[in-house]
């Protein structure tokens, strides 16, 4: 079997949680401070603030920049839920905007259409650690004077005009799941530049205790959102490899560019086909996964009986993503009443290939021979 994702753990990563294990300090310690100090640096961030999930850190950002009841908030529907669920936490609207075709970004030639007199942010979603087209929103966001949250979940190391994202809006949260390109085990981190931001969300994610505070004493309300210190320790060891653990998902996804580059059935990954085109200089990619769509021309193709085919062969797959405006608990969340025709064709063609550190180059050749086969057992199938 070859699984969707798998984490990097080394010696070194063992040896720092033994080391916290062995230590006195298993909460709000030594290694938080360390792992929040790295990980703003290496985003050129002002302030960083650790949490135990990326879910938490939406959460706190949507709290820290006053979205809150009524409000409504611009999101993709192509994306993981959590973004939509924590926009209900603060008991605002969200309001699902249409993506372009090529990055599966958030489109912003459509955002301005959505916005109304209660629209009080727009959530940038880098989507597959591809980056997302952040001039032209932050100039929408500017004009009508619109906070902008950038979840960078799935894209730590990824680069917009030479500038790494999750610091380039008000605020950014990156996420460490075991699938995304570090992990905590659990784990997530707002940036900012803000220092009100911080903070605030420094306080929400520790029971509402502000700095001045003492152990019994709550400003405000606030969560158990903390982060404990095993986990920032095998996070600060996995962030002090990042380049090496970026430049090894970028080999691996090199290999599934050239293995299925020639197959008119498949559409790569945006950055991957254009290359060195004009579109994406700009732009710096962090491999979080790896997407092929189905062609258009080929829609006769069951995407479904695809993944049922690569399942048999000992192949994990996934449709990243099913989008949210159609999930039961969001039917009543179109949101403006704009259709999102792109989000609901391209969700239905994509097909996430394993993909992690260690996925070695002739798992890759098999993953990509049994995905053609399935194609074209599929291709013959369409037209008995």
């Amino acid at each position: 079997m070859i699984p969707l994702s798998a984490p990097d753990i080394t010696e070194a990563e063992i040896e720092a949680v033994v080391n916290v294990l062995r230590g006195s300090r298993l909460s709000l310690g030594p290694v938080l401070t360390e792992f929040e100090r790295f990980t703003a640096d290496y985003v050129h961030a002002a302030h960083a603030v650790a949490v135990n999930s990326g879910t938490s850190g939406l959460h706190l950002a949507m709290l820290a920049i006053g979205v809150s009841v009524n409000d409504e908030v611009i999101l993709p529907s192509f994306t993981f839920v959590a973004v939509a669920n924590v926009v209900q936490y603060v008991g605002a609207k969200p309001i699902f905007v249409d993506i372009d075709p090529v990055t599966l970004n958030l489109d912003p030639s459509r955002i301005e259409a959505a916005i109304t007199p209660r629209t009080r942010a727009i959530v940038v979603v880098h989507t597959f650690g591809v980056p997302a087209e952040m001039t032209d929103i932050l100039e929408i966001a500017r004009r009508h004077k619109l906070r902008v949250i950038e979840d960078a979940c799935e894209s730590l190391g990824a680069e917009y005009d030479g500038k790494k994202v999750g610091a380039l809006g008000d605020v950014g949260v990156f996420a460490f799941y075991p699938n995304k390109q570090i992990t905590t085990g659990e784990g997530g981190m707002l940036v900012t530049n803000d220092p009100e931001i911080a903070a605030t969300a420094r306080a929400l994610r520790n029971q509402g205790r502000r700095d001045s505070d003492d152990w019994f004493q709550h400003s405000e309300v606030g969560y158990n959102y903390r982060i404990s210190e095993i986990n920032c320790a095998l996070g600060l060891e996995q962030m002090k490899r990042i380049e090496s653990i970026l430049a090894r998902r970028e080999h691996v996804a090199a290999q599934y560019c050239g293995a299925l580059a020639e197959d008119p059935r498949l559409i790569l990954p945006a950055i991957a086909r254009a290359n060195r085109a004009s579109t994406f200089k700009s732009r710096k990619i962090s491999w979080f996964v790896y997407v092929v769509r189905l062609s258009q021309q080929f829609t006769q193709v069951d995407r479904d009986g695809v993944m049922k085919d690569l399942a048999a062969a000992g192949i994990a797959s996934g449709r990243y993503f099913a989008p949210i405006h159609q999930q039961p608990a969001y039917r009543t969340f179109r949101g403006s009443g704009i259709g999102l025709p792109v989000t609901e064709s391209e969700s239905t063609r994509c097909i996430a290939l394993p993909f992690y550190n260690r996925l070695t180059d002739a798992e890759v050749k098999q993953v990509c021979c049994s995905l053609l086969e399935a194609l074209d057992a599929r291709n013959d199938s369409s037209r008995a």
